[in-house]
């Protein structure tokens, strides 16, 4: 069997392909989740000796005699001082299964922003629960969070169950506690899991002391939680992030980032509106008759368009709304704030244009960590999908134009 790769997934040395599942952990601070992340690692067999035992040397320096696996995790100097995780930590491993992109996300609530930018491009968040203290203010922020940003798959993760003597009673009662929440958020559905992060329980290997409970162990639920399913299943867009130019003919390079597009599509160019026809597709250099999301790929057309870099290319009936107004939901990321009458920039897919904020749904201003909402007036229009229906058109982020600080980042709402 021939080998072949692509940005959904890699290969292994049979030429079976493992895709890549993202997800971010989440929850109250002391809930445990660089704990958590850390035993994944640890007994998913992901560290290598070295790592382990600088955690064991960082951890005997602390007076503790068995290694903090939440050291693999809390990287920062600041973090391992208090025990608590401010950055978001990028872990990567893999099984025979799957390979993952990890978030370690913050749980103080003046880091929220970080939980934002870590859950943003993930397909599924852990959100853990302090097994004696249940759901607390900070796990309906993080839900809410989950919700706004439509992550597809959430775990509740009740950690601490070897503190409640693994009783299924406590388990219920927040898992019932949790769904109250979901529904009012709007969140659709929860798989939630009882481990023990310290000890192990439920984590790789299903825990003995949890009979009662007959679902899979949390990295075996990771291991076949269906991902990519909805840049696969929505409208083809494409936006262009290069030209490349070839003698008389152009290539338009970037990423397929929904649906698919085959050779003889009709397809449209926004912003302009004029139609063409695809006569070649390149997929890691190689031709192609048909390209599938998240390729990377290049795109011939039939006519000679005056088409550049920030325009999309679409296939089909169902097309993006061309507007100059957008209305979002928001999450304010900067330390300085964003008032009504400020003028940004709108960074969506591989399109920047001038914008001004025209209202801030009656707010004055929107601070760092600030959920709102925001209606702004673009120089030029934008082809924007709903959020609610595609993650990657339906975003965008706000940039100052002073000095290129990322300001907020932007959810579409179309209705």
């Amino acid at each position: 069997m021939t080998a072949t790769t692509d940005t959904a997934g890699t290969t292994d040395m049979v030429g079976a392909t493992i895709d890549t599942l993202r997800f971010a952990t989440a929850g109250s601070v002391d809930d445990g989740k660089s704990t958590l992340v850390g035993r994944l690692l640890h007994d998913s067999k992901s560290v290598l000796a070295d790592q382990l035992e600088a955690v064991a040397h960082a951890s005997r320096n602390r007076g503790q005699q068995t290694p903090d696996l939440a050291l693999l995790t809390d990287g920062l100097r600041a973090e391992r001082e208090q025990g608590i995780t401010i950055d978001v930590a990028y872990r990567y491993f893999a099984t025979a299964k799957r390979r993952f992109i990890l978030a370690d996300t913050p749980g103080h609530v003046q880091y929220t922003r970080n939980m934002v930018t870590g859950a943003s491009t993930a397909e599924l968040t852990i959100i853990l629960v302090d097994a004696r203290n249940g759901v607390v203010e900070q796990t309906r922020r993080h839900a809410a969070i989950a919700a706004l940003l439509r992550v597809p798959h959430v775990v509740l993760a009740v950690n601490k169950m070897d503190l409640v003597g693994y009783e299924e009673k406590e388990f219920d009662r927040i898992v019932e506690d949790f769904a109250g929440h979901a529904a009012e958020l709007g969140l659709p559905s929860f798989t939630p899991i009882p481990v023990s992060a310290l000890v192990g329980d439920n984590v790789v290997d299903r825990s003995a002391h949890m009979d009662w409970f007959g679902g899979p162990a949390l990295l075996e639920f990771l291991e076949n939680v269906p991902v990519g399913v909805e840049a696969t299943d929505a409208p083809a867009r494409f936006p262009v992030q290069y030209v490349i130019r070839d003698g008389e003919v152009r290539h338009y390079a970037g990423q397929l980032v929904s649906g698919a597009l085959r050779v003889g599509d009709r397809v449209t160019v926004h912003p302009s509106g004029e139609g063409s026809e695809i006569t070649g597709i390149d997929v890691l250099g190689v031709p192609a008759e048909a390209a599938y999301a998240p390729q990377s790929i290049g795109v011939r057309l039939a006519d000679q368009r005056d088409v550049s870099r920030g325009d999309m290319i679409t296939a089909g009936v169902d097309v993006p709304a061309l507007t100059r107004d957008v209305r979002a939901s928001v999450c304010h990321l900067a330390d300085r704030p964003l008032r009504v009458g400020d003028r940004v920039l709108v960074r969506h897919t591989t399109r920047t244009v001038k914008a001004i904020v025209k209202d801030l749904d009656g707010a004055g201003e929107l601070s760092a960590n600030d959920l709102g909402r925001v209606t702004l007036r673009t120089a030029e229009p934008l082809a924007l999908d709903d959020y609610a229906l595609s993650r990657r058109t339906g975003a965008f982020i706000l940039i100052d134009p002073a000095d290129g600080v990322t300001l907020t980042a932007g959810m579409v709402e179309l209705s």
